[in-house]
């Protein structure tokens, strides 16, 4: 196929009505496009077989994941310009797709593509594996498939990890001072700003509902002399965590378990910390988690629930999970929008007192994460996979451009226990919890 990448440029810009916002380099060293664009590479044709037969996300998730696409130049950029033909959300009833995606699916398109496609003789790509969650037993969100895909996202290796999350060891949203302050410091000032917010004090028991690799029950019990139960629904994440607290000699102070919210049947707590868990607790779970967690708390604690939020639409039910991030990112996932979690939280008994929103904070570090990984990938490929490495970095190169166009946000709510007659122990001034940071 001689020039392909001047043929499908050309394709692309009839089917789309516009020039193409990226340059294309194709499989036969060809190239069109703008100048200085950041250029895709498509490196195999059977990248086009795959959008042909999955026309959509999951098409090129599965093309990029095997490696037959790639980014050549700023990715930022490159994500950016395509977002508006790829990841563009509007509030259609119907799960919507953009010019180029709606296109791939029509019929006169279809048969083009296979026109060159049979012309270029590709055969059937396979779907790349590992990387994709194939098995999906029973209804959603029971123990047993929350169990599974939280597997799939957190036992890729604690190695793997610990390159991307650097020495804190924290997957979620940093709380930063500025732009030029470390990773670790603001992963260490989001711990500590949690703990204030929780008003956690020398004896109190906390609850620290999917507590990952321990990082903040460890920092909760080092810094405020609590005790504290830790729970996790990953094996990895819970060897590591063991090990790190017995290395810090807190192991009489912090019990780490293998554990479901569900299944928790405990003394009341005097604080619960949720960090960047509830997405994976689904729409037709939240009132049951919300309650769970309220009754797992004395008359006055405090709960603070961490979480990535999303902008409401007209049709909530037609609401779904983009098919890359539930195929190959968080399998069964689903956001909400910051003012139904309030909502429900309400409805379980919480009096809401402070909601601080911190989108742009999520972005700074994801572009952290996405440094690290590029800066270690090699080393990442090789404990993993190149296919998995590929899909943390466009995962979050991705998302990190979602925060910064508000696609999506993150928030902390603090919700109080609050007992009769209406003392809910929170200070007057709430933001003074945010003046400063905590050093130990």
């Amino acid at each position: 196929m001689a020039d392909a990448a001047g043929r499908l440029t050309k394709l692309a810009e009839e089917v789309l009505g516009a020039p193409l916002p990226v340059r294309i380099r194709a499989w036969d060293r060809s190239e069109s496009g703008p100048p200085g664009a950041p250029t895709l590479v498509i490196r195999h044709r059977r990248a086009l077989r795959r959008l042909l037969f999955k026309p959509g996300e999951l098409g090129l998730a599965r093309a990029w994941v095997a490696g037959d696409l790639d980014i050549d130049g700023d990715l930022y950029e490159a994500l950016d310009r395509l977002a508006g033909l790829i990841w563009d959300r509007s509030d259609a009833p119907k799960p919507p797709r953009a010019a180029l995606v709606r296109a791939l699916a029509r019929p006169e398109f279809r048969a083009a593509a296979r026109e060159m496609l049979a012309l270029a003789g590709a055969p059937v790509p396979p779907t790349p594996p590992a990387e994709e969650l194939r098995r999906r037993r029973g209804p959603l969100h029971t123990l047993r498939r929350d169990k599974e895909a939280i597997s799939h996202h957190y036992d890729v290796g604690n190695d793997f990890y610990a390159l991307v999350l650097g020495p804190s060891m924290v997957y979620s949203c940093a709380y930063w001072e500025s732009p030029q302050a470390t990773l670790e410091d603001a992963q260490r000032d989001k711990l500590d700003l949690i703990c204030r917010k929780l008003g956690l004090r020398k004896g109190q028991r906390l609850l620290d509902v999917g507590c990952g690799w321990g990082s903040m029950v460890l920092h909760a019990a080092r810094e405020y002399d609590v005790r504290a139960v830790g729970i996790t629904l990953s094996e990895e994440q819970a060897g590591f965590a063991r090990k790190r607290i017995a290395e810090a000699g807190l192991a009489d102070r912090i019990e780490i378990r293998v554990q479901d919210y569900r299944e928790i049947h405990d003394e009341p707590f005097d604080a619960i910390s949720s960090i960047g868990m509830a997405e994976h607790v689904g729409r037709t779970q939240y009132a049951e988690y919300a309650d769970a967690l309220y009754s797992l708390l004395k008359p006055g604690g405090r709960l603070l629930n961490h979480q990535i939020a999303r902008r409401p639409v007209a049709d909530e039910e037609a609401y779904h999970v983009d098919e890359f991030i539930d195929r190959y990112v968080f399998p069964d996932g689903e956001l909400a929008p910051v003012g139904r979690t309030v909502g429900q939280l309400e409805e379980a008994g919480f009096e809401v007192r402070d909601v601080e929103a911190i989108r742009e904070h999520y972005a700074l570090t994801l572009r952290s994460w996405v440094d690290n990984l590029e800066r270690h990938w090699d080393e990442a490929a090789r404990l993993t996979s190149p296919g998995r490495a590929r899909v943390w970095r466009l995962y979050m190169a991705a998302s990190a451009l979602s925060f910064e166009r508000n696609r999506i946000g993150v928030n902390q709510v603090l919700a109080v226990r609050t007992p009769e007659p209406g003392d809910s122990g929170t200070p007057l001034r709430t933001r003074e919890w945010c003046a400063g940071t905590h050093r130990g």
